[in-house]
């Protein structure tokens, strides 16, 4: 299992898509619903379910460069959201991983010979300036103020905050930028789309450390009351030290204690649709399985896959298509990306990925 303690950031529906955005503005921002976006040089994905062999549609759209990969990173998640499908497995569902390099080819090697270990964790510098105006171009509401440090652009210490705010006019790009499929275009009739929104972040520490948690008790206790258990003495362990070791030691029934702790890590801010925590540690909603423990190698290096991000349960109810033909149901979507995020030099199409889908136990809960 990933190491405990790994910063986690949350992702929270902001405003509304307007129209198509195009170039950085389009493939630096994260959204969920609308048409994908594509990078510089890399087709946009174009998935179809594995049993009605329609085109998915769209749920997130994630920028997520790493510390250390001189690589802009977008990540895309599809589902079949036609009621006829009725396939809530993972054949309904994918994921794709998009790259391209965001400095010169010669100090990308340079900057590779000085290691290849990947990290996140600056991803948590400038979350809270994500979404802030700026005087000159306006950004993607989830982009950083600061940029790349000109003097030190080609560097493998570039952090994530830096790549968050990255335009075209601030760094030399090693590819050609060409027109691929979908960018900058409207979709086609047949494509499928929910209603699109930027998806803003926030630091889970700051949710946690607040106060006005009475609307997150009153669900676990509504919860607890209907399972029979006795939701005064589990409060108190919470609000206690080491609550945790000791709700363990209590008896409860068959997978509650795995959900309640999902309910009880979420409770400080429910609106979240999106966990990230790169080789971070996943919140079960429901006991795991052996899937878990068999997520397949990466398809293009071989090399292990990693925990990356979630979907959360708040997220079902946000996806709506303008004509309302459109449904998905779950409770939360585990996505695992390329330890290494492997990228060959002559990829030019996205790098399909690997996501676990867990039911929800309890969907009158979430809504």
């Amino acid at each position: 299992m990933a190491a405990a303690g790994k910063p986690v950031l949350l992702g929270l529906r902001d405003a509304a898509v307007e129209g198509r955005p195009r170039g950085p503005a389009a493939w630096t921002a994260s959204k969920l619903g609308g048409l994908p976006d594509a990078l510089p040089a890399v087709a946009a994905p174009g998935p179809r379910c594995g049993r009605c062999a329609q085109p998915l549609a769209l749920v997130v759209q994630v920028y997520c460069p790493l510390e250390g990969s001189p690589f802009h990173r977008l990540l895309h998640v599809f589902v079949c959201a036609r009621p006829a499908c009725g396939d809530r497995g993972t054949r309904s569902w994918k994921v794709f991983r998009s790259q391209c390099l965001q400095v010169p080819e010669a100090e990308t090697r340079n900057a590779q010979k000085q290691g290849s270990r990947l990290a996140a964790e600056n991803w948590c510098e400038g979350s809270q300036d994500w979404g802030s105006d700026s005087e000159e171009t306006p950004p993607p509401p989830l982009t950083s103020d600061p940029g790349p440090d000109r003097d030190g652009v080609g560097a493998a210490d570039c952090t994530a905050a830096q790549l968050q705010a990255l335009h075209l006019q601030d760094s030399t790009l090693a590819v050609t930028p060409r027109s691929p499929a979908g960018e900058g275009l409207p979709g086609h009739s047949d494509e499928p789309q929910f209603q699109p929104y930027y998806i803003c972040v926030a630091d889970e520490d700051d949710y946690r450390n607040s106060a006005g948690l009475d609307h997150a008790h009153s669900l676990l206790r509504d919860y607890q009351q209907r399972e029979g258990v006795d939701m005064e003495h589990l409060l108190s362990l919470c609000c206690s030290a080491g609550g945790d070791e000791e709700y363990e030691k209590t008896s409860i029934k068959s997978g509650d204690q795995t959900f309640y702790k999902f309910m009880k890590r979420i409770a400080a801010c429910q609106e979240q649709i999106l966990r990230y925590s790169w080789s971070g540690e996943p919140l079960f909603l429901t006991c795991p399985t052996s899937d878990v423990s068999e997520v397949p190698a990466c398809g293009g290096c071989g090399g292990q896959r990693t925990f990356e991000f979630q979907l959360m349960p708040a997220l079902v109810s946000m996806l709506s298509s303008a004509d309302g033909g459109l449904t998905v149901e779950f409770g939360t979507v585990l996505v695992y990306t390329c330890e290494q995020s492997c990228w060959p030099v002559t990829q030019q199409a996205p790098m399909e990925e690997f996501c676990l889908i867990q039911e929800d136990p309890d969907e009158g809960l979430f809504t």
